[in-house]
């Protein structure tokens, strides 16, 4: 099971996720508690090994803002986490991570108008478009088949993990609030969360 550790915001975070046995941190460039400068997301990028994907997150922002984001990074991947369009999921250098809330079946029919590859389900969004620590039904996603890439976000902690990737089998795991305390990225969890993840 691949998982992604998402609002990393300082180096100690990412070398321990990274030891972990983290596949993917996430940089959130976006309005948000975890929003981090995209100077102080290069510092962290340019010591991760190679493998890890290094995604930033986007909400609703300029093409051309995030295209310079990506170059100025070091950026393998970008997650589009706002209201943008499948014309907007389109045309940009990197693979696109589209994000979707999740409160009722029609949201699943709505992501089939995206022809991007990775599908990034969330719960619904609240004070900030995601990162909120709130799971939302994963019983939406049984007999459902899709050829994207599930990436399952919303409410994930390390007590819920395996459970979570018993009932939805997605390819990855994504977690940003579930493994803090205080707001801040707690080490402890991280390890929890990604040992019994990958222990499913």
């Amino acid at each position: 099971m691949k998982v992604k550790i998402c609002g990393i915001t300082d180096v100690d975070s990412a070398h321990v996720a990274v030891q972990a046995g983290a596949d993917a941190l996430g940089f959130v460039f976006a309005k948000s508690k975890r929003q981090i400068r995209p100077e102080q997301a290069k510092q962290i990028i340019e010591v991760l090994p190679k493998e890890i994907e290094k995604v930033g997150v986007f909400v609703n922002e300029d093409p051309q803002v995030i295209e310079s984001i990506v170059h100025s990074c070091g950026l393998t991947m970008i997650q589009l986490h706002g209201e943008e369009s499948p014309d907007q999921c389109q045309g940009y250098s990197l693979p696109i991570i589209k994000a979707f809330g999740m409160s009722e079946k029609q949201d699943l029919v709505n992501t089939q108008l995206y022809l991007n590859d990775y599908l990034l389900l969330d719960s619904p969004k609240g004070a900030y478009q995601g990162g909120n620590g709130v799971r939302f039904d994963w019983s939406l996603l049984t007999k459902w088949n899709s050829n994207k890439k599930l990436i399952l976000a919303g409410g994930l902690t390390p007590e819920n993990v395996r459970e979570a990737i018993e009932v939805t089998q997605p390819y990855m795991v994504d977690v940003s609030s579930g493994v803090e305390t205080d707001g801040k990225k707690d080490h402890e969890k991280i390890k929890a969360f990604i040992q019994n993840a990958k222990g499913a």
